[in-house]
């Protein structure tokens, strides 16, 4: 579950404070994606939900944000 303010941050609920929160989502965001398919780490988002592949050229269908 995320919310607006915090994200990735909000199943952590009241605990912990806001500065370790944003500290986690920036970690969380950043975080390379790999390929399913050739497992190369460079995987582009097109789109809410769509995935691109320039080393294997494949474009598919995935969750929003994170694969």
């Amino acid at each position: 579950m995320t919310t607006k303010k915090i994200k990735h941050a909000g199943k952590f609920g009241v605990r912990y404070g806001l500065r370790q929160k944003r500290r986690y989502n920036e970690i969380v965001d950043k975080k390379p994606k790999v390929c399913p398919f050739c497992n190369s780490k460079g995987l582009k988002r097109i789109a809410a939900g769509i995935w691109y592949c320039p080393k294997c050229k494949r474009k598919f269908v995935g969750n929003a944000y994170n694969i």
